[in-house]
């Protein structure tokens, strides 16, 4: 194509030239040739139209393979451009081309190399053959392939024909070829990693030529080496465990057959001698004619998983079948930054896709599309997460909830770590697994075991990396010190630290294990004791790998603590029977206690457990089988069941605990009084709750038949005080009647002497003698009944810590406060002054005081808070704040009056007497009503250098 387009070029310019040289010759001529001009104005036509065809033709060659002609006469800088070079390069056709902007085109990048070669070209007339890019003014970036032949002109001067091509897209798949051979490598070692640390092997099974084709990992899982060669289907056989053998090739016989989908779980003896658990899962392949030819599938190693297992078989709501692990994915992503409509990654397995139920013809989806896909209570902290991994450049290890797009839920684990290469980041990979399975068989064992706070933990593991040989570490991650239980940052060598705290009767069998796996360069698998810093024993469980691409002795592994898993093993036979005993027990004591317990969601009303004593709260028999939640919502009294469900309404909406009273008519007849505790973790579902219910009606008849009691023996108390006021005016009215009548006869007597004339000064001087000796008498007896009121007298006074004698009310006043719902809050300054006052009286003070507040909130419950300042005035200021029914305020100074109450059973005497204590020590007592519900009382007393002595 390019010689084609170079002779046609030539050929054109040929012909313009013999054009232009005629038509000089013409016009000289003039008329004298005119017949000679006409043939050459013929021939000229013929020559342009056969000019315009193959013109034609090299521009629509041109357009269709992106290649344009130039020519370039070197002396003189004239450029001839064809217009699809003008496209290729940019420019407008009505430009007149210049070397000057063609160099201003090529990227910064390129522009020194092609002057190297444009200088050389000029100098050796050497054919040209360049590759370089070029930067358009709006950004865009072109690859151009310029080829060009050197020549000579008529003149002898140097020039170029030559072609331009724009091969950006040529360009752009060979590099996306190249990215897709490093995707699909990078694939292959994720793939590898990926199995290793989940323990999955795969395997293909040729079933023509009866062969069978492992993974290394499936080599390892058996207990064999990944050099160890070939292996067929007997050897397979034999390794199978004999009880197991039979129903394992059944399965495959029956997947080959019919061709479903085979599961096999079944154990594997190594060789030497270790019992293994495996997970074998199988898909057949098929041909045209339907002919079984391969069978591909994987086999995962859940030993742990199965020994977990047994030992969860210690309840009767264990499950009896292992969880099965669910499918793991790979990914990788690049830096997102905050683009959040970019991709979300660069790489996603297909597995990831299947996770996440999304097609992967679509690719990656984008990060907002991917936080869409979160479960809405998990979105804001999985956004979090990616923020920081992308802002700090750091891992990550979370478990979230995803909705597929058909509403199904699923629990996803997301492991991801940084990528660096040559100190630059690139971004992360890592794993996607679905522990749905696995999630929702802990949810189960929480909901059985109500009677457990939460589920078991997962065992402690700690990370390293080292060379066994020469004991340098490289890496030892804070959970595998903490596993030695030493601080290495103190020690210049961990690797002795932690292997100096090796039992001496476990290290020669250690030392032993260690030293084969590093002679013959494989792996290991050892137990082993430990005494820590603290003088605990633990027992531990190291896993090593060694790669052979590292140095002899290099491994990488981990140390998991298992000491519970040793002591499971070791009492496991005793707890099986301690639980069954412990299940006995437990319903005997809820029998005794009349409790029973449950679990249930309280917005689905589905019951996931009832015991049998709390059927028989509710009167039902608990051998009819389960009993439906409206059931026994039905038996609540409709008066009761409004408060119930307003304040379970509230717990679930904040996902509170709640505590509540309430009656239920059982199918006999009976009206009994329950008491329903629930507890809900944050952990469990919306609406989840574990509980109790017991029968409080004896209590609540107790309660009634004690307040009965205490209003009679309120009544009997007034009835006292009222007698006792009534022999107390009896006494008092005849203690003053006596001098009233005396100063009565004085007073008379007294007018009588002032009557004469002229008047008896000296005998009325006497009368009003005796007058003032009675009304002395009379106010004596009065002071007489003041101090019937004072407990104390100032020789009684002390110094006294007011914050102290608040205490001693609280303790004094809290099985009242509680008995009405009433919380007692004190709220006490530091700095509060200690006061000189008798005890008793102060005591009396905060008595009445606080009485007053739990007297006003008993029917409805409510705070009492009880504070203590220092006024402007350096006077100790208190105030007792209730929430209850308040204080009318035609009232608030009447209340201090002598026999003035608002209580039924009131003797209107309390807060008068407060009065008069306070006022005693130079102090004053006060009400006021709240902004809110309730009222204040504040008195206050001088400080401790001003009280009245």
């Amino acid at each position: 194509m390019f010689n084609s387009l170079v002779d046609l070029f030539r050929s054109w310019l040929r012909d313009r030239k013999q054009l232009s040289e005629p038509l000089h010759t013409l016009k000289a001529q003039g008329a004298e040739r005119k017949s000679a001009l006409e043939q050459a104005n013929e021939h000229l036509k013929a020559s342009q139209a056969e000019l315009q065809r193959r013109w034609q033709y090299l521009t629509e060659a041109q357009r269709l393979s992106h290649s344009g002609t130039f020519g370039w006469k070197v002396r003189s800088g004239e450029l001839v451009w064809s217009d699809e070079t003008y496209r290729i390069l940019g420019f407008a056709r009505e430009t007149s081309p210049t070397l000057d902007l063609v160099f201003d085109r090529i990227h910064p990048e390129d522009r020194d190399r092609l002057q190297q070669v444009r200088d050389h070209a000029t100098k050796n007339g050497m054919d040209l053959d360049v590759e370089h890019r070029i930067l358009l003014p709006d950004g865009t970036i072109k690859y151009i392939h310029a080829v060009a032949h050197a020549g000579r002109d008529s003149a002898g001067d140097l020039e170029y024909m030559g072609v331009v091509t724009d091969i950006t897209e040529r360009k752009r798949a060979e590099d996306e070829r190249e990215a897709l051979a490093r995707d699909l490598q990078e694939s292959k070692t994720r793939l590898e990693e990926a199995q290793r640390v989940a323990h999955i092997g795969h395997y293909e099974w040729d079933l023509v030529a009866n062969r069978v084709t492992w993974s290394d990992e499936l080599y390892r899982i058996y207990g064999l080496n990944p050099q160890q060669g070939p292996i067929d289907m007997a050897m397979v056989s034999d390794m199978i465990h004999p009880d197991d053998r039979e129903h394992v090739f059944k399965a495959a016989e029956e997947a080959i057959r019919s061709g479903v989908h085979t599961e096999a779980e079944h154990r594997v003896v190594r060789p030497n001698g270790e019992v293994r658990t495996l997970l074998g899962v199988g898909t057949v392949k098929r041909d045209a004619s339907g002919r079984a030819y391969e069978m591909f599938g994987t086999a995962q190693d859940i030993t742990e998983r199965k020994r977990a297992e047994e030992a969860l078989k210690r309840s009767q709501f264990y499950l009896t079948t292992g969880e099965r692990l669910a499918h793991m994915g790979s990914w990788a992503s690049t830096d997102l930054g905050t683009r959040w409509s970019d991709n979300l990654g660069i790489y996603w397995s297909d597995e990831v896709y299947k996770i996440y139920g999304l097609d992967s013809k679509d690719g990656p989806p984008s990060l907002e599309r991917y936080l869409a896909a979160i479960h809405p209570q998990d979105r804001a902290s999985m956004a979090e997460t990616v923020k920081v991994m992308h802002e700090q450049r750091c891992g990550c290890d979370v478990t979230k909830r995803i909705v597929r797009p058909d509403g199904e839920v699923r629990y996803i684990r997301c492991v991801g770590v940084p990528v660096v290469e040559d100190g630059v980041f690139k971004g992360f990979h890592g794993t996607t697994m679905d522990v749905t399975e696995h999630e929702l068989l802990n949810q189960q064992l929480r909901r059985e075991q109500a009677y457990l706070a939460e589920a078991q933990r997962l065992t402690l593991t700690g990370s390293w990396a080292s060379n066994l040989v020469t004991r340098q570490v490289f890496h030892s991650s804070e959970e595998n010190n903490r596993l030695y239980g030493f601080d290495v940052s103190q020690y210049p060598n961990p690797f002795d630290l932690h292997y100096s705290s090796i039992l001496a009767e476990d290290e020669p069998a250690l030392r032993a294990n260690l030293e084969n796996a590093i002679r013959a360069g494989v792996d290991f698998d050892v137990e082993y004791r430990i005494r820590r810093a603290d003088g605990a024993i633990r027992f531990l469980r190291g896993i090593g790998h060694h790669n052979p691409s590292q140095e002899f002795g290099e491994y990488v592994g981990i140390t998991m603590d298992i000491t519970e898993r040793k002591r499971a093993e070791e009492e496991r036979e005793a707890l099986s029977n301690a639980l069954q005993q412990s299940n006995e027990y437990l319903a005997e004591a809820q029998s005794l206690t009349h409790a029973g317990s449950w679990a249930c969601n309280l917005v689905t009303r589905e019951i996931f457990h009832s015991s049998d004593e709390n059927a028989r709260l509710y009167g039902f028999d608990p051998n009819q089988g389960p009993i439906p939640f409206d059931r026994f919502y039905s038996t609540i009294l409709p008066e009761d069941e409004r408060a119930i469900r307003a304040k379970l309404e509230n717990a679930i909406s904040v996902g509170a605990d709640y505590d509540v009273e309430f009656r239920i008519r059982r199918t006999d007849g009976a009206i009994r009084f329950l008491r329903g505790i629930g507890h809900h973790n944050p952990s469990q579902e919306f609406g989840e709750y574990v509980g109790i219910t017991m029968d409080i009606t004896e209590r609540k008849h107790s309660e009634a038949e004690r307040e009965r009691l205490r209003q009679v023996e309120a009544d009997l108390a007034r009835i006292n005080r009222v007698n006792m006021m009534g022999e107390l005016a009896a006494a008092l009215a005849h203690e003053i009647r006596q001098p009233i009548a005396a100063s009565i006869t004085s007073a008379n007597a007294l007018l009588r002497w002032l009557a004469h004339d002229p008047p008896d000064l000296e005998r009325a001087r006497a009368a009003a003698g005796r007058i003032e000796q009675d009304g002395n008498r009379a106010a004596d007896v009065i002071k007489s009944l003041l101090s019937f009121y004072r407990t104390g007298t100032p020789a009684e006074r002390q110094i006294l810590d007011v914050k102290e004698i608040i205490g001693e009310m609280i303790v004094l006043l809290a099985v009242e406060a509680d008995r009405h719902s009433i919380t007692i809050q004190p709220k006490l300054e530091a700095g509060t002054p200690k006061i000189m006052a008798n005890r008793v009286q102060l005591q009396q003070i905060f008595m009445n005081l606080m009485l007053n507040a739990i007297e006003a909130m008993k029917d409805t419950g409510g705070e009492l808070t009880i504070r203590s300042q220092v006024n402007p005035e350096g006077h100790l200021l208190v105030s007792v704040s209730d929430t209850g029914t308040g204080l009318p305020a035609e009232f608030s100074e009447k209340i201090f009056d002598p026999f003035h109450t608002t209580k039924p059973q009131g003797t209107g005497m309390g807060l008068t007497i407060t009065r008069s204590i306070l006022e005693s020590y130079g102090g004053r007592v006060w009400a006021t009503a709240n902004n809110g519900a309730g009222s204040t009382f504040h008195f206050i007393l001088p400080g401790e250098t001003e009280a009245h002595v």
